[in-house]
């Protein structure tokens, strides 16, 4: 009687899980090589003290990879910087932040968040204080 208990039990919890989170959990993540490059932004704005100092932080899921040069007085700067992360997986978020460094406290001017996948892509990303962000990346499965 006990077993008849516990396997109704069970079954009660089973049929209590919602069928995408079954199906969510069956599903495999797939790790890649993140590159990321041809970061260039146009418009950004000027600030009190003149025209932006602009540079980008780069994230990938809950990893820094690293930031960009400060490209002085340069309202449409181009930053010359690849970024790689060998073990990013599908689905994380891209997160690149566009800051303008000032002499105390530097300026945020825009995040960019995108959640990745396989392939390459180049983006536009219209920043919350004016001006636009482009990237490229390329996420690939390194099982392949």
């Amino acid at each position: 009687m006990q077993h008849l208990e516990t396997n109704h039990s069970l079954r009660r919890t089973m049929t209590s899980i919602p069928a995408f989170l079954l199906l969510a959990l069956g599903l495999t993540v797939v790790q890649g090589q993140l590159r990321l490059f041809n970061l260039r932004a146009s418009d950004l704005p000027s600030d009190l003290l003149g025209t932006t100092d602009g540079y980008v932080k780069v994230y990938s899921g809950s990893e820094y990879l690293g930031k960009t040069a400060v490209r002085k007085n340069d309202r449409d700067p181009w930053w010359e910087e690849e970024f790689a992360h060998f073990k990013a997986k599908e689905a994380d978020q891209l997160k690149l932040e566009v800051f303008d460094q000032d002499l105390l406290f530097d300026d945020l001017v825009g995040v960019c968040q995108r959640q990745m996948k396989l392939g390459t892509y180049t983006h536009d990303c219209y920043l919350d204080k004016g001006g636009v962000l482009t990237y490229s990346y390329t996420l690939d499965d390194i099982n392949q």
